[in-house]
C-alpha cells in the first residue's frame, strides 16, 4: 500500500490558517492597526472602500522595515515579537503569532510600501495569493502604507458570505474603536468612501471616550483606580442611572488588549446589585495592568480570550472597586446652585406705598345648578346626515372579531371565566373549559402590540407620529450612526420624526403615537442595539434592510411600550388583554419565540389535592 500522507502546500496552509485569522475585513483592520501600534507608530489613518470588499488602506508613521524583513514579513510564522517559546507568557506587544500578514495577502491582493527612518529609499512589495508579485526600491514616508484589495478574491465562497456593507462597516468600526480606546496618545482617523468618520486626536482616556461615544459618555463616567501586588486596575465606570437593557458597551483591556471576559463582567454587575433593575446592564472600561507571567493569551487567533492565573482573587478586587467608586458618587451632593443667568427677582420691600394685595374677581351671584345660567348649544335638527355610510361598517368590525376570538386555539375562551385573578404583578389567571389558564402579561402585551405596529407599519401612511414639545438631541458613536443611517426609513414608517445635524447627532422631533411617557432617546438607543445584534441584518449582496430586522424593530417598540411587570390591572383591562391576545395570529409564542400562556389542565390540578385515588 502507497504512502497517503504528504505535505500541504504553502499556499493551502495560509488559506487554511487565514480562516481562523481572517474572518471578515474588520479583521484584517485589526491585525494591520496593532502592528502599526507596536510598530510606535503616533498617527495611524485608515481609509476603507465599500466597507473593505474593494480595499483597505492603513497608513501609520512607525519605525517601518526593511527590505528584507518587509519580504519576510509575510512568511508563516515570522514575527519581531517572540524567539522562544518563554516569551510567550512575558508579552508586552498586540501579536506575535506571525500569521497576520500571511493569513492576509494568501486570501487578498497586498501592496506594502515601507521605509526605515535611517534608510534614504523604501522598499515596495506586491503579494497576491501568497506569491510576490513585484519587490522594488520606492520613494515613500517613514512607516508602512499596506493597501489590501479584493479581499477573499480567489476564494469566493468567503466573499459570498459577507453581510451588507452596512453591517460589515459597523464591525469594522468596533474593532477600530477597541483599540482607539486603549491608546488615547495616538492619533487615529477613518475615511470611508472618501467621508471621514473618525478623527480622534490625542489626548486623555475620558477624552477619547467622550469622543468616540459622545458627550453625555463623559457626563456618566466615575473613575475607578486601584493598586494591588495582583495586578492594577484603572478606567471609568457610569453612574447606576445610564444603565441600558444591553449593549451597555462594556470593555474589559489587559496589558492594552481587549478581552472578552462573562466571569469579569458577571463580577461588575454583581456591584451594581440593587443600584440597577435586573436586566439592565452599565456601561463601563476598565484596563488591567497584570504581570504578563500571570496570564496566557495564546487561546485563540483572535486573541480575544485570555485566562488568568488569579481570577478568583481578581474577581473580589473588581467587586470591590467598583462598589469603592459608586460609593464615592453617592455621597457627593447632587444639589448645584448654579447662580449663572438666574433671573432678577426684587426684594420685597413694605415701606413702599405703592404694594397693593391681589385681588380676585368673582360672580357671586354665579349658581352652577342654575340651568338657565348654563349656555347650551343644541345639535342640529340634520345630524343624522352626518354620519351616513358609517353605522354599518362600525357594526361589522365587532362581529368579525368576536368570531376570530372565538375560533382561536380550539374555543378556548368559549367556558372563559369573566373575572380574572392578577398574581403578584405578572400573570393573568382566568379558567377556562379545559383547566385555569395564566398568562404572563408582559409577554402577551408584546404579541399585542408587535402584530398592531406590523399591520399598521404595513398600511399607507405607516404610524401616526406624536411631535415633541422640545425636541431632543441624541449623540451617537460612529458605528451606532452606521446604523441609524441605514435604518432610519423604517423609524420613520413607525413614527420616529429624525433629522440628522451631523457628525453622528441626531434630533428626535417625534415618536409614535401611544408612547407619550417615554424616554425617546433611550428607546432609539435599545432600538439601536437590538439591530446591530440581529444576526440576519443585511444579506451577502443585499444593501437594504430586510423583513426579518424590519420585525426586529417592530419588537423593540413593543417591547418598549408594553405592560411592565408589576403593573396592578383592573379586571376590565385583564379582559382587554385576553380578548385581544386571542385575536391574534399565534396567541401560545411571543415574536422572539419566548412562551405567553400555559393550562393547567382540570385533571393535574386535582391530582396536586390527590381527589382521585
Amino acid at each position: 500500500m502507497s504512502d497517503i500522507i504528504h505535505l500541504l502546500p504553502d499556499s493551502v496552509a495560509n488559506q487554511i490558517a487565514a480562516g481562523e485569522v481572517i474572518q471578515r475585513p474588520a479583521s484584517v483592520i485589526k491585525e494591520l492597526v496593532e502592528n502599526a501600534v507596536d510598530a510606535g507608530a503616533h498617527t495611524i489613518n485608515v481609509i476603507v472602500i465599500d466597507a473593505g470588499r474593494t480595499s483597505i488602506q492603513v497608513i501609520d508613521d512607525g519605525c517601518g522595515m526593511s527590505s528584507t524583513d518587509a519580504r519576510l514579513a509575510f512568511e508563516r510564522h515570522a514575527t519581531s515579537k517572540i524567539k522562544q517559546a518563554e516569551d510567550l507568557f512575558a508579552l508586552h506587544t498586540m501579536g506575535f503569532r506571525g500569521e497576520a500578514l500571511a493569513s492576509i495577502a494568501a486570501v487578498a491582493q497586498v501592496e506594502l510600501q515601507t521605509r526605515m527612518a535611517n534608510d534614504e529609499i523604501g522598499t515596495f512589495l506586491s503579494i497576491a495569493g501568497s506569491k510576490v508579485i513585484d519587490q522594488q526600491p520606492v520613494a515613500c514616508p517613514v512607516g508602512c502604507n499596506f493597501c489590501v484589495k479584493n479581499l477573499f478574491y480567489n476564494v469566493p465562497a468567503r466573499r459570498k458570505f459577507l453581510k451588507s456593507n452596512a453591517t460589515e462597516l459597523n464591525n469594522i468600526l468596533m474593532a477600530y474603536e477597541r483599540i482607539a480606546l486603549v491608546y488615547p496618545d495616538i492619533h487615529f482617523t477613518f475615511h470611508h468612501n472618501g467621508a471621514e468618520l473618525l478623527n480622534l486626536k490625542p489626548g486623555s482616556l475620558r477624552q477619547r471616550i467622550t469622543d468616540v461615544f459622545g458627550k453625555q459618555y463623559g457626563q456618566d463616567l466615575l473613575p475607578v483606580e486601584a493598586d494591588t501586588v495582583m495586578c492594577r486596575v484603572t478606567g471609568f465606570v457610569s453612574k447606576p442611572e445610564a444603565a441600558r437593557k444591553k449593549g451597555g458597551n462594556d470593555y474589559f483591556f489587559v496589558n492594552g488588549r481587549y478581552m472578552k471576559h462573562p466571569y469579569f463582567h458577571k463580577a461588575v454587575l454583581t456591584a451594581y446589585e440593587r443600584l440597577i433593575p435586573e436586566g439592565m446592564q452599565p456601561p463601563y472600561f476598565l484596563y488591567f495592568e497584570i504581570n504578563p507571567s500571570d496570564i496566557d493569551v495564546n487561546i485563540h487567533p483572535t486573541k480575544t480570550e485570555i485566562k488568568f492565573e488569579n481570577e478568583q482573587a481578581i474577581w473580589q478586587l473588581l467587586v470591590a472597586v467598583v462598589r469603592d467608586a459608586i460609593g464615592k458618587f453617592c455621597e457627593i451632593p447632587s444639589i448645584d446652585f448654579d447662580t449663572v443667568d438666574k433671573p432678577d427677582i426684587p426684594i420685597f420691600d413694605p415701606s413702599r406705598d405703592n404694594v397693593q394685595a391681589p385681588k380676585v374677581n368673582y360672580n357671586p351671584s354665579y349658581n352652577p345648578f342654575d340651568h338657565a345660567s348654563v349656555s347650551s348649544r343644541r345639535a342640529p335638527s340634520s345630524w343624522e346626515s352626518l354620519y351616513e355610510g358609517l353605522v354599518p361598517e362600525m357594526s361589522a368590525k365587532p362581529d368579525s372579531s368576536v368570531k376570530t376570538s372565538e375560533t382561536s386555539l380550539f374555543g378556548v375562551l368559549s367556558d372563559k371565566s369573566p373575572a380574572h385573578y392578577q398574581y403578584k404583578g405578572q400573570y393573568i389567571m382566568t379558567a377556562v373549559k379545559s383547566g385555569l389558564m395564566v398568562i404572563d402579561q408582559h409577554r402577551a402585551d408584546i404579541r399585542i402590540l408587535f402584530e398592531r405596529y406590523v399591520s399598521t407599519g404595513s398600511a399607507e401612511g405607516g404610524v401616526s407620529s406624536q411631535r415633541l414639545l422640545f425636541p431632543e438631541t441624541m449623540q451617537l458613536s460612529p458605528s451606532d450612526t452606521v446604523i441609524m443611517e441605514q435604518i432610519l426609513p423604517e423609524l420613520s414608517s413607525l413614527g420616529f420624526d429624525l433629522s440628522s445635524l451631523g457628525g453622528g447627532t441626531f434630533a428626535v422631533n417625534g415618536i409614535p403615537a401611544g408612547l407619550e411617557g417615554m424616554e425617546p432617546i433611550t428607546l432609539i438607543q435599545q432600538i439601536i442595539t437590538d439591530v446591530a445584534e440581529h444576526d440576519a441584518m443585511g444579506g451577502a449582496a443585499s444593501q437594504a434592510i430586510d423583513m426579518s430586522v424590519l420585525q426586529s424593530l417592530h419588537l423593540s417598540l413593543a417591547r418598549a411600550a408594553a405592560i411592565p411587570y408589576g403593573q396592578v390591572l383592573s379586571n376590565e383591562e385583564m379582559e382587554n388583554i385576553v380578548n385581544s391576545l386571542f385575536s391574534c395570529s399565534n396567541v401560545n409564542y411571543t415574536p422572539d419565540g419566548k412562551p405567553i400562556l400555559v393550562i393547567l389542565p382540570q385533571a393535574d390540578i386535582e391530582g396536586l389535592f390527590d381527589l382521585k385515588r
